[in-house]
């Protein structure tokens, strides 16, 4: 059984968002492999440029979470093993406002940690890679497992993002202690589901409460939440944290304040 507390950390400086508008911007188009491809590879589809007008016609169902973290343009194209034409790599490549927004679309893909060894973070299993670098965030498909395959195209499309951008600072705010690997996630709004609170960070840390779940076999955990909102300035963190307070007190629920 997981038992869940909320610690509430408020931010009372501006906090710098990231980099935009920087002369090393390479056209989407550039950053598709040509080149350099695993052996018996090759672009069969592409490229297919969206924007933000059309991209409801390539993802309907995720359009919307895209807009909301500064999305720009965004390039498609199939890829193809040539002896087995089933074989195939579906690749996405998303410029979005800088790389906090790549990072907030990044970590809310993520359900879990299994890095791949590309870009700023990235995840790879059997079917499925994606990571995010700069202001980009890069997604491929494959229909058969291609493990390796997927890391070697990752890798050539990271080698070719000339964009400097380090990961988000507010990711080392969050202490390393407990802390669940690939948990941080970055809301562009509404955190908690709070419109008061607009964007920030949560991160998930869990301690062992020590002995197994009779029913289970599992480690009986207790799992914490840090949230870390995020303002222009400390008044209108202030006024924030007050509107958080009347919301609990309505609920009946305690607040732990982070000094």
């Amino acid at each position: 059984m997981f038992y869940r507390k909320w610690i509430i950390l408020f931010v009372l400086t501006g906090i710098f968002l990231g980099f935009e508008g920087a002369s090393w911007a390479a056209t989407l188009e550039f950053l598709l492999p040509t080149k350099g491809l695993p052996e018996g590879w090759a672009k069969i589809e592409g490229p297919q440029i969206f924007t933000k007008k059309t991209l409801f016609e390539h993802i309907d169902g995720e359009a919307e979470l895209f807009l909301k973290y500064g999305f720009q343009n965004s390039v498609f194209a199939v890829y193809q093993n040539k002896k087995d034409r089933e074989n195939q790599i579906e690749l996405d490549i998303y410029e979005l406002g800088n790389v906090l927004q790549a990072y907030g679309i990044f970590s809310r893909f993520r359900d879990e940690d299994r890095p791949g060894g590309f870009g700023l973070d990235s995840f790879l299993d059997e079917h499925s890679a994606f990571f995010y670098q700069g202001r980009y965030f890069v997604t491929l498909h494959a229909l058969e497992p291609n493990r390796e395959i997927l890391r070697q195209i990752s890798k050539l499309i990271s080698s070719k993002i000339s964009d400097p951008s380090p990961p988000p600072r507010e990711i080392g705010y969050f202490p390393k202690n407990g802390l669940k690997p690939g948990s941080i996630q970055y809301f562009s709004e509404g955190l908690l589901g709070h419109q008061f609170l607009e964007k920030g960070f949560q991160g998930t840390y869990v301690e062992n409460a020590g002995g197994q779940a009779e029913d289970q076999g599992k480690t009986d955990d207790k799992e914490f939440r840090l949230f870390l909102a995020i303002f222009q300035n400390s008044q209108k963190a202030n006024q924030a944290l007050k509107d958080f307070k009347d919301d609990l007190s309505r609920k009946g629920k305690v607040l732990q304040e982070a000094s």
